[in-house]
């Protein structure tokens, strides 16, 4: 049987990780020694990973567990490309910030909101897809494939894989689009590695907000600096582990102070259009 103790005494250690020390208040004692929500609270970004691959049974799995994520009316607006080959990886890298992780990854996947194939089954069967033009439908399109996206995440962690989120194939949407093939009204959303962690690799769990920051009860409560100051230190802190000297607010500041922070992605209402997404 397992050690019920043991395993509350572990979660409680992650959460305080999680939350740069404390353990939230009103976590009631034993429910974090279940299995799904101690994978979940332990969650981090791996980006160091082995050379040992990640057969194709397993991602099977991972894009079986990523078709089970909730999907608006059930019409499933999004697709995921598998990519392997060396040098379409190395351009996607290139595209994406030129990250090396990307390359050492086992398999690298690329979550796409796909209202082409609802176009193709329209124009199959002589009928209009007008709706397609507008901006819910692409809302639909990006929300459904980041929850699949995170069911893979999950299904991959439970595997014992590390994961780690890519954005920045945002950066150049068009090109990577090509790379991939992608038709009129597919856009690529996320990309994730996934590959086998690294065990000399260091990175932790990192904070994130105390909840009194990010739970609201009722109405929006602005926040509070003290707030945030305390959770910069927890930040640094992590990163101190990292020998790295920088906090969570210098980095919020740098993302809002201008379009310079969105890395080429203040273009994104263009490259959708230019993919076949109006977004009216």
């Amino acid at each position: 049987m397992p050690d019920v103790a043991s395993s509350a005494a572990t979660t409680d250690a992650t959460l305080r990780e999680r939350y740069g020390g404390e353990v939230p208040v009103g976590i009631r004692s034993g429910v974090g020694s279940d299995d799904v929500l101690a994978l979940l609270y332990r969650h981090r970004s791996v980006r160091r990973f082995t050379d040992e691959p990640v057969d194709d049974a397993t991602v099977t799995a991972i894009v079986a567990a990523a078709q089970s994520a909730a999907t608006s009316s059930n019409l499933q607006a999004w697709s995921v490309i598998e990519v392997r080959e060396p040098a379409r990886v190395d351009a996607i890298a290139r595209l994406s910030g030129d990250q090396q992780f990307i390359r050492d990854a086992g398999v690298f996947l690329v979550f796409v909101a796909d209202w082409a194939r609802a176009r193709h089954l329209a124009a199959d069967r002589s009928a209009p897809a007008d709706a397609v033009d507008y901006l819910e439908s692409t809302l639909v399109g990006f929300v459904d494939a980041a929850l699949a996206a995170q069911n893979a995440v999950i299904a991959a962690e439970s595997l014992g894989l590390g994961t780690v989120y890519v954005g920045s194939v945002r950066n150049a949407p068009q090109q990577v689009a090509e790379l991939l093939a992608l038709p009129s009204g597919a856009f690529p959303v996320v990309g994730l590695g996934i590959g086998h962690p690294d065990p000399a690799d260091a990175a932790g769990i990192k904070p994130r907000l105390p909840q009194s920051v990010v739970r609201h009860r009722e109405r929006y409560r602005p926040v509070e600096s003290a707030e945030v100051e305390r959770y910069d230190e927890a930040v640094r802190a992590y990163y101190r582990t990292q020998q790295q000297d920088r906090g969570w607010l210098q980095g919020v500041l740098a993302r809002v102070r201008d379009r310079s922070g969105l890395h080429g992605r203040h273009t994104m209402r263009a490259a959708l259009r230019r993919r076949g997404l109006a977004s009216r």
